[in-house]
């Protein structure tokens, strides 16, 4: 049932179960299918299908096949408007010339090009009601014969599909690691992590569930299925599981409709405020922030009707306003306004990780004779909060000692505001000891490994994974801030989507900019040429699927390459049946069809909310060129948005970005230099058992080696 998912997310195959056999001739026909798409099987996973009777071999190897073509996008037909695609594409006002005659004569009339011209300058056509504009006006087949054979190379993407254990441990794992996960999960983990647990919900569970957003998951299964709730030590833990259940936000920043509660989840609901209040009355503190929520599902629960619980009847009482409990945010934002900034944070060392949260705000307003108290509360609280508060802390002191040009808030959901850096910088003193003991701190949390240290090079600039809610669900997906090489001299982008009740026309555009971030020019379905990039084709109906596509070869002009999706007309971002946006590498001379699965190097899902998606930047560096994953969505206007209408907020966004300097798994793996030895990935096999940290794994890993992928980087955080 789980078993694509665990193919997705781990990249290793289930183990079947099935009758023992000679899939031989399978395993054969596995390898040469999984090669079309850019994947090979391990050793021990084609000798496992090898070993199974043809029946289950050949059903494990269809699920294979299947899953990994939905990974990189190759289950869907990628149709280019243009047949000859990059090639044969005309001029932009030379086609819409040529589809304003062929309507002109439609009716029986005729035109010279002076008059049509004239008609697309006064802006009086409408494009999508002449012949043939925006639908495709050939087969998928058609396109195919149209194109030479694709000529493999030797730099295509080869990702390596390892053996799992049984498709039950697997889930199992996948569960737990999800479950247990230290960094907010984003919406599709948090999908998962749903049917996951109702699958898993009598098995082994996670020691503690650090992030609370996975608490109301999980408690909103067991809520349901009768079982009782875990790890619940906050009344905002309760009030977080009544909004899941009710279908509604659970990160609380949306209000939420609560629905009608069973007498029986009543009851549970209310023991487990009851339970929190009674054995800390200080919790009722929380209970303010969020009064008009509790107020409102106060009318669902009925507390007063049981009065077995009363401490669970204080938390209604203190939401409606008729008792006043200040808790430890209100009590140092009192001290803060009062200007009393040492003993606000005395006050905070209550709450280790908002004291972290709220140190630069401290250190800035703190008098000469406040900030050792301050440094000092500071230091004091590095032992008691989580690694990954620690780590942020890390981050955002080395970004401190200069005045950003531009500053940039991105919430949830991924949108993103910038602004003016108004705040004076940190003293250089100030900053070296904060990272000083951040480092000491965060080198003692790491955990030991058990063996020397191998580490894949392109691992390095991988952002560390300190929140699920800065990425997409994808293939080769990086979290916000990441860098990865760029190979190859031609880059292809792809966005395809398919819309569900209405006409949806969403647009890839290409933005370029200098190295003052200033707009160099674009390529559009206004403009499909610039300075050797080319736009295939503008699809305005996407009723069966539709692709669009750029080319941009990599001698093109400016520093920054900016794809980005716009949405004209029609259906979300949300509201689409699939839309992704990836990128392929190739030499200039392979050839081949528009889409190709082998040379495909990340495609991520497009679910964010806003009209304008910025998935990612390419930037031109010394060494060449760097993609750059931004995750970023714009707010647009409610349609027609064109990429010559946001260059602004784009190039702001951008910089913000590139300029900022994220931590990556480059600083995690100097501070493990201390603990093991540390080599860098060659392709040369270790000699013995490694704990090896990468991209994807390898093959020929010796047995007995830790091996820790994209999935699970965010284990590798200090605890």
């Amino acid at each position: 049932m789980f078993e694509k998912l665990v193919i997705h997310k781990t990249l290793r195959v289930p183990a079947s179960t099935g009758a023992a056999g000679d899939g031989a001739a399978v395993a054969r026909q596995l390898d040469a299918a999984l090669l079309d798409v850019g994947f090979s099987a391990s050793r021990a996973l084609l000798e496992h299908i090898g070993g199974l009777a043809p029946g289950p071999a050949i059903d494990l190897a269809a699920t294979v096949v299947s899953a990994v073509r939905e990974l990189v996008g190759d289950h869907v037909r990628h149709n280019a408007y243009f047949v000859g695609f990059p090639h044969d594409v005309p001029d932009t006002v030379e086609f819409w010339v040529q589809r304003l005659r062929a309507a002109v004569l439609a009716g029986g009339s005729a035109a010279t090009d002076e008059q049509l011209l004239a008609l697309l300058g006064a802006g009086l056509v409408n494009l999508l009601e002449l012949p043939g504009y925006g639908t495709y006006q050939h087969t998928y087949d058609e396109l195919l014969a149209a194109h030479d054979a694709f000529v493999a190379a030797a730099g295509d993407r080869l990702t390596v599909l390892h053996l799992g254990e049984t498709a039950e441990r697997e889930v199992e794992r996948l569960y737990l690691a999800l479950a247990g996960s230290t960094a907010p999960l984003g919406e599709a983990d948090l999908a998962i992590l749903s049917e996951l647990a109702v699958a898993c919900a009598d098995g082994p569970q996670p020691p503690a569930v650090p992030v609370r957003e996975n608490r109301a998951v999980l408690n909103g299964i067991r809520l349901v299925l009768g079982r009782p709730l875990v790890a619940v030590d906050t009344t905002t833990d309760v009030l977080r599981l009544a909004c899941h259940v009710s279908n509604g936000d659970a990160s609380l920043a949306v209000p939420t409709r609560f629905r009608a509660f069973p007498r029986r989840e009543r009851r549970v609901l209310l023991a487990a405020l009851d339970a929190v209040v009674g054995a800390n009355p200080g919790k009722l503190g929380d209970v303010a922030r969020f009064a008009e929520p509790w107020k409102r599902l106060g009318e669902r629960l009925h507390p007063h009707e049981y009065p077995q619980w009363p401490h669970a009847r204080e938390v209604f009482t203190v939401a409606r306003g008729e008792r006043r409990v200040t808790g430890i945010a209100g009590r140092a934002e009192a001290a803060i306004r009062a200007g009393a900034i040492a003993p606000a944070a005395s006050v905070l060392t209550a709450a280790p990780g908002l004291l972290l949260r709220n140190a630069d705000r401290l250190l800035r307003q703190a008098s000469a004779a406040e900030r050792a108290a301050v440094v000092d509360a500071v230091a004091g609280a590095l032992g008691s909060a989580s690694g990954r508060v620690l780590c942020s802390l890390r981050e955002h002191v080395a970004n401190r000692l200069t005045p950003a040009p531009t500053r940039m808030f991105a919430n949830r959901s991924r949108r993103a505001w910038v602004g003016r850096d108004t705040r004076p910088t940190l003293p250089v003193e100030l900053v070296a000891e904060l990272s000083d003991r951040l480092d000491a701190e965060i080198a003692a949390r790491l955990p030991e490994p058990a063996h020397p240290l191998l580490v894949d090079p392109d691992v390095l600039g991988v952002a560390l994974p300190l929140s699920g809610k800065a990425a997409e669900s994808g293939f080769a997906v990086l979290p916000r801030g990441s860098r990865a090489a760029v190979p190859g001299g031609l880059l292809r982008f792809f966005m395809y989507w398919r819309q569900t009740r209405k006409r949806t026309d969403y647009d890839l555009s290409v933005l370029l900019l200098d190295e003052e971030f200033h707009t160099a020019g674009q390529v559009s379905w206004t403009n499909y040429h610039h300075d050797g990039m080319v736009h295939s084709g503008d699809i305005t109906d996407a009723r069966d699927g539709a692709t669009e596509f750029i080319d941009v070869p990599l001698t093109v002009g400016g520093a920054y390459v900016v794809p980005q999706v716009n949405i004209y007309a029609g259906e979300s971002f949300e509201e689409v049946a699939e839309s992704m946006f990836g990128y392929q590498t190739r030499a200039r001379d392979q050839g081949g069809a528009p889409f190709d699965a082998r040379t495909v190097r990340a495609r991520s899902q497009l679910r964010g909310q806003g009209r304008i998606a910025l998935p990612m930047v390419f930037a031109r560096g010394a060494d060449g060129w760097q993609a750059v994953w931004l995750h970023l969505y714009l707010h647009g206007r409610p349609a027609f948005n064109r990429v010559e209408g946001n260059t602004y907020t784009t190039a702001d966004r951008v910089r913000a970005l590139v300029e900022r300097q994220y931590l990556t798994m480059s600083y995690l793996v100097e501070r493990w230099s201390t603990k093991a030895p540390v080599a860098l990935w060659t392709g040369e096999p270790p000699a013995g058992p490694v704990t090896y940290v990468g991209i994807d794994a390898p093959e020929g890993l010796p047995e007995g080696s830790d091996v820790y992928t994209l999935d699970r980087l965010g284990e590798l955080l200090p605890a």
